[in-house]
């Protein structure tokens, strides 16, 4: 059970690894766009081309989609980035249903576990396989496996190592789970202090404050790209422009710059509380994703304020 290109990778290295994937489920096709073109789900493209049978329900507790579930027959269901499973779905085959979480739970229980370790300076995370059951992300714990967060790492880049790493330790945990060797770790007999949490990022949560520390103003940079991107106001007069920050490098001096813009060359600096963040890729409200050489070149930021 999935949907994004996240799953994808998981459900490859499964049928790689030779486990009998019975079905797959994934969101129905919804449309989007300017033409309201109708777009399936990355897992449903990949399943359609390894000719696995393939369920699109609209409502997780429907009784014809909880029959034909029966009718499949599986030993064991897994889940990677889907929805929130009903018990009498969770609970229905007989070894159990797996999921496989972006963070090193018990920390970072929640909808952006990626995100948010980046926002928060993290060193490290993970991918943690466990057994589900009612509370969101609370369920035993199978296996983790650890990656290091480079300076240099944004949420886009920990993804796609965490897509790979996770993938390949869900394969072992599924082939545990079916010899019957795992029986899991309580979460609880794993907490160290207060849990550190990943709820779902809204556009409020993504608005930088220049006012803070050169550190936290670029790991929340990192942290929100590719998406949903950082972003901040820029002001003329009484006109008010959205702009969004990409990429970014840090620069500590210890002295107060806040909300200061300078340019240099074709260099663009925003000031913070004690040091500057230079852009590297930048998007003005209305126009695309650029560097900021082709931004300065028709944008004149030095008249604007932060």
């Amino acid at each position: 059970m999935g949907t994004p290109d996240f799953a994808v990778e998981s459900l490859r290295q499964l049928i790689e690894g030779g486990i009998d994937v019975a079905g797959v489920i994934t969101a129905p096709d919804r449309k989007s766009g300017r033409g309201q073109k109708i777009n399936s789900s990355p897992v449903k493209v990949y399943a359609e081309e390894k000719g696995i049978r393939l369920f699109q329900p609209e409502k997780l507790k429907n009784p014809e989609f909880i029959e034909q579930l029966k009718e499949v027959g599986a030993d064991l269901f897994v889940v990677v980035a889907f929805r929130m499973l009903p018990e009498i779905v969770w609970n229905m085959p007989a070894k159990g249903t797996i999921n496989l979480h972006g963070s090193l739970l018990p920390n970072y229980r929640g909808a952006a576990p990626i995100n948010w370790a980046v926002i928060n300076g993290e060193t490290k995370t993970g991918a943690t396989t466990f057994f589900l059951k009612q509370a969101i992300d609370t369920g035993d714990i199978i296996d983790k496996v650890e990656i290091p967060i480079e300076h240099s790492d944004t949420a886009g880049t920990v993804h796609d190592k965490l897509m790979v790493e996770g993938a390949a330790l869900l394969v072992n945990s599924v082939k545990a789970a079916l010899e019957g060797k795992t029986e899991g770790t309580p979460q609880e007999n794993l907490v160290i202090g207060e849990l550190k949490e990943a709820p779902k990022i809204f556009k409020a949560d993504c608005k930088l404050d220049w006012a803070h520390k050169t550190k936290d103003v670029h790991n929340k940079i990192r942290g929100l790209s590719p998406y949903p991107a950082a972003w901040t106001e820029i002001k003329k007069s009484e006109e008010v422009k959205t702009v969004k920050i990409f990429d970014s490098i840090d620069y500590f001096d210890g002295l107060d710059h806040s909300h200061e813009i300078k340019v240099d060359g074709d260099r663009l600096y925003f000031g913070t509380a004690d040091g500057w963040i230079e852009a590297i890729q930048i998007q003005l409200e209305g126009k695309r994703r650029m560097s900021i050489s082709d931004f300065l070149k028709g944008f004149p930021i030095t008249e604007w304020k932060l």
